[in-house]
């Protein structure tokens, strides 16, 4: 399979999820360590709002990308939550553990119903709700990272907003597709 640029941008986004994760754990470069993991995350996000726009402009849009493209987000925003779930290293800019839990568990509830519409060969495109969910985490992991005390209420109220906009899409997801657990798709 040839790759188009909106799945190597989809790719891209995977492959730098490790080097997220490795700036962000170990202080390779000291106190810059957290703003390079900042910057790569940030770089990573936005080849999700890239490889979309370009999918949908230049009619890109694969079953591959339709798989893939949320997967990376799952990988890069849960990878970003357990890690700033760890107490012992974020005490100040921590993910209180029970909002990764809701946040993760809903990512696989969504991702064990696309496996069975996949089964009858339908394909669940992401909903407004679940881009949404996606923006609000990724900034949400953004101002944790950055830590900046005169930003705590507002990156509380993110993080609020990104816990309700997970549930929100949740439903909004099952009610939808609701047919597929009926065998009606």
């Amino acid at each position: 399979m040839k790759m188009n640029l909106p799945n190597k941008l989809t790719m891209l986004r995977v492959i730098m999820i490790p080097f997220f994760v490795l700036f962000l754990l170990v202080p390779l470069a000291g106190g810059a360590s957290k703003w390079i993991a900042i910057a790569i995350f940030a770089a990573a996000s936005l080849t999700d709002l890239a490889d979309g726009k370009i999918a949908r402009k230049y009619n890109l849009v694969t079953d591959f990308g339709k798989f893939m493209d949320p997967l990376a987000d799952k990988l890069l925003v849960c990878s970003g939550m357990i890690c700033l779930a760890t107490r012992e290293l974020f005490s100040d800019s921590m993910i209180p553990a029970w909002i990764v839990v809701v946040i993760i568990s809903r990512e696989f509830v969504i991702s064990g119903f696309r496996l069975i519409a996949a089964e009858k060969g339908v394909v669940i495109a992401a909903s407004y709700w679940g881009k949404f969910k996606t923006t609000f985490q990724m900034i949400m992991i953004i101002l944790k990272i950055a830590d900046i005390r005169q930003l705590t209420v507002l990156t509380n109220i993110v993080m609020y907003i990104a816990l309700a906009l997970t549930v929100v899409s949740l439903v909004d997801y099952l009610y939808k597709n609701r047919g597929v657990m009926d065998g009606e798709m």
